[in-house]
């Protein structure tokens, strides 16, 4: 798969050695199995079980994968830089002697420096996801690369296979939800969430904009208890970033079943892309994802 071109923050970084901000990067909170490469040229850089939690504001590794990192000393005189081996694009800075790791090192790395590329696992996985109209989720994610099928639905009530009108009513507990089948290999479950994350507000109870009830609260329903943890994991670090000014309230699950909206409601954005819901409320919320996220999207190599 061809690399995408770099983004005028990335070349920033990578190429004029600036700094992202504090607490900004995409993969402060990411915590999937794999391997972090070089933005610009690929090359192995990081394995994810060297990262670690510094509370720095940035992602922080312990050691890098062997040779593939240089240090110089910074432009400031005082400070160590690391470059990549490979191509000489900035990366950050390593400090030693803070006792953090056994390795007594601490590589700050700048998010916009890296990309991540998943640990191999060819098992198709699911996860079910509601933040509001299931219309918007499910626009935004059949465009995410390595998401093969999404299908709009219900999940988390206490009746078999409800219909739309009973949902809209608030009476049957379900939550409006797409579910999503994904290749791990090509996009980890970090990803998704931090996808789900911007695509909706999660900290507004029982609603998203003008959708008001609780068939439109925010939930994250797992296939088991295990993926469950790794997505409560994953909010309770999203949380202590400061990334929202008011508390999450998304609600994470295991175990419901799923019961497929009408075909009617299946892809409706594809569908009725001129109607004003679309114009007004999927394609801002969409475009909006699309131009933050491009890197993950279809349609972009």
């Amino acid at each position: 798969m061809p690399r995408r071109p770099l983004t005028d923050e990335e070349k920033r970084v990578l190429e004029h050695k600036a700094t992202e901000p504090p607490f900004s990067g995409r993969f402060l909170n990411h915590d999937s199995g794999g391997c972090y490469r070089c933005r610009k040229c690929d090359a192995p850089l990081y394995r994810s079980e060297s990262k670690f939690d510094a509370g720095c504001g940035w992602p922080s590794f312990e050691v890098p994968v062997e040779q593939a990192v240089t240090e110089v000393v910074d432009a400031d005189g005082r400070r160590t830089e690391i470059l990549c081996s490979q191509c000489g694009g900035h990366l950050g800075h390593v400090f030693r002697g803070e006792r953090l790791t056994p390795a007594n090192e601490r590589h700050c790395v700048n998010s916009l420096s890296l990309a991540f590329r998943p640990e191999s696992d060819s098992t198709v996985a699911t996860l079910m996801l509601g933040g509001g109209c299931f219309w918007c989720i499910e626009a935004v994610f059949e465009r995410v690369r390595g998401v093969s099928r999404v299908v709009s639905g219900y999940a988390g009530g206490s009746i078999d296979s409800p219909s739309y009108q009973q949902v809209c009513r608030g009476d049957t507990g379900h939550a409006e939800v797409v579910k999503i089948s994904y290749d791990p290999a090509v996009v980890d479950l970090d990803s998704l969430l931090e996808l789900f994350f911007a695509s909706h507000d999660p900290t507004t109870l029982n609603r998203q904009g003008a959708d008001r009830g609780t068939q439109y609260r925010s939930i994250v329903i797992c296939e088991q208890e295990e993926q469950a943890e790794r997505v409560r994991r994953y909010v309770q670090r999203l949380e202590a970033s400061g990334a929202f000014a008011q508390p999450i309230v998304t609600a994470v699950e295991s175990g419901h079943d799923f019961y497929p909206a009408e075909l009617s409601h299946q892809q409706y954005y594809q569908q009725h892309q001129s109607q004003p819901y679309c114009q007004m409320v999927i394609n801002p919320k969409v475009a909006s994802v699309y131009q933050r996220f491009a890197d993950r999207m279809k349609g972009d190599e």
